[in-house]
């Protein structure tokens, strides 16, 4: 299968002289088209530096990112801008909503620079709303909802454009337990029927077992990976929780 984003040798500090502060040390792995993939680690440990170096909203102090063979790391930002509103969709923990709009003109935000037809547009809205299971609550504003159905709303707007890549910051962190467990299988939906490739940064091992290989990160390195393969989810926690307890690293259960 062929790698979707391929990270080599890449590195970022802060600060300058005797004060530099290396917060990603000499990274290397690939995700491939399809995949759904975690990045665990403790607090401090890099992994949102990581992923905003991936979403180009930090850059990289040294090393290359490539997204299908094209190095980000050499764009200007205008590239930057254009290859962004192209490539990539987002999922924070905060949701982002603007609350003056409604779940669907949340969404149909998202569309407002594809050059889509009306109809098109409407389509497409149509087809997300259903799959991810909040149809019927289009109509409502923001705070209106659940926490739950925002971040599904949000799910529904990082995907809308099918974009290649959707990237998740702690998506599930202000969530309670069965919000979290709905936003997972939503991403389970967006991998497995909408053919989405996702990565996710996390510290939370539940969320983390519903992805197909998770990259251990801990002092800015990746020291272990985990394949999920034909286990179930349970016997993928397990492992996921050995691997945790060996290293020392933080536990948190949704």
């Amino acid at each position: 299968m062929k790698d979707l984003i391929k990270i080599n040798d890449v590195e970022k500090y802060y600060g300058r002289g005797i004060n530099i502060t290396k917060a990603v040390n000499r990274v290397n792995f690939s995700v491939d088209k399809g995949e759904f993939t975690a990045i665990m680690g403790a607090s401090g440990s890099g992994k949102t530096t990581l992923l905003n170096m991936i979403a180009t909203i930090d850059k990289v102090s040294t090393g290359h990112i490539y997204y299908d063979n094209t190095d980000i790391t050499e764009m200007n930002d205008d590239e930057i801008s254009d290859f962004r509103k192209e490539n990539l969709g987002f999922v924070f923990q905060d949701f982002n909503l603007l609350d003056t709009l409604t779940i669907e003109e949340n969404i149909i935000l998202a569309m407002t620079l594809s050059k889509k037809r009306k109809s098109e547009i409407k389509n497409k809205i149509d087809e997300i709303s259903l799959r991810l299971g909040i149809d019927k609550i289009r109509d409502k504003f923001p705070y209106e909802v659940s926490g739950g159905q925002k971040q599904r709303c949000a799910c529904a707007r990082a995907i809308v454009n099918e974009p290649k890549l959707i990237l998740a910051d702690e998506p599930t962190g202000a969530l309670d337990s069965k919000s979290a467990r709905m936003l997972l299988e939503t991403f389970e939906i967006m991998n497995k029927e909408l053919g989405a490739t996702i990565l996710m940064v996390t510290h939370d091992v539940i969320s983390a077992s519903y992805c197909k290989r998770i990259l251990f990160l801990r002092d800015g390195e990746i020291f272990y990976e985990l394949i999920r393969g034909e286990k179930s989810r349970r016997e993928f926690l397990v492992e996921i929780l050995d691997v945790l307890s060996i290293s020392g690293g933080d536990i948190s259960n949704v």
